[in-house]
């Protein structure tokens, strides 16, 4: 099956820019460096961050064609990241190994997004935490990007659902001006959650 996130990161411009997304970067600062693990990374701008921030970073998406520029934007930064091409319905990661897990922007199907979430959780340490920025469903009626279709949109009671067994320290639904590229620009409505796995 073609993949058309492969067209919309075949040209050499960064559609989302190369500055990390500014939720995550805000809670990553409040972190010590280890093992992040970045889900739906695309081009690479919150993984090169993390990497020039001290982090050991692993990143996974389904396009070979974002693995590419997120290779070349490291290689410019003069850092290191390891970068898996996986489809998510057959991503595994391993469980209790990574210090962070982070999902800005990637929005899944019911069943894969919860599948998804869970991995997340699992794959997390105890203490460890999850960093997440998405377009919550009233982005239907704005254009500053993220997808058309509310069944790809989330609800604040779906992200609780999935991450009820974290501690929370910020869990919200935001209205910010994006300006992360030119697929993400002017107002929007997202949800921001930043979660601990408990340790016990």
């Amino acid at each position: 099956m073609e993949n058309p996130w492969n067209e919309r990161y075949s040209n050499s411009e960064y559609i989302y820019g190369k500055e990390p997304n500014q939720f995550f970067s805000k809670c990553l600062s409040s972190l010590s460096p280890g093992k992040i693990l970045f889900l739906g990374e695309g081009e690479g701008r919150n993984s090169v961050y993390a990497a020039k921030s001290g982090w050991n970073v692993d990143a996974v998406d389904y396009s070979p064609a974002a693995k590419e520029k997120a290779l070349n934007l490291a290689k410019e930064e003069n850092v290191s990241i390891n970068y898996i091409v996986k489809d998510f319905s057959d991503f595994q990661p391993e469980e209790n190994i990574y210090d962070v897990v982070v999902l800005v922007f990637i929005h899944l199907p019911e069943d894969l997004r919860k599948r998804t979430h869970e991995l997340a959780i699992k794959a997390l340490k105890p203490g460890g935490s999850i960093i997440l920025e998405a377009f919550e469903k009233e982005q239907i009626n704005y254009s500053s990007g993220g997808p058309k279709s509310l069944d790809l949109l989330y609800s604040l009671e779906e992200i609780f659902t999935d991450f009820q067994d974290l501690d929370l320290t910020t869990f919200e639904k935001a209205v910010s001006e994006l300006n992360e590229g030119e697929k993400h620009l002017g107002t929007a409505h997202t949800i921001r959650f930043f979660g601990k796995k408990p340790t016990n």
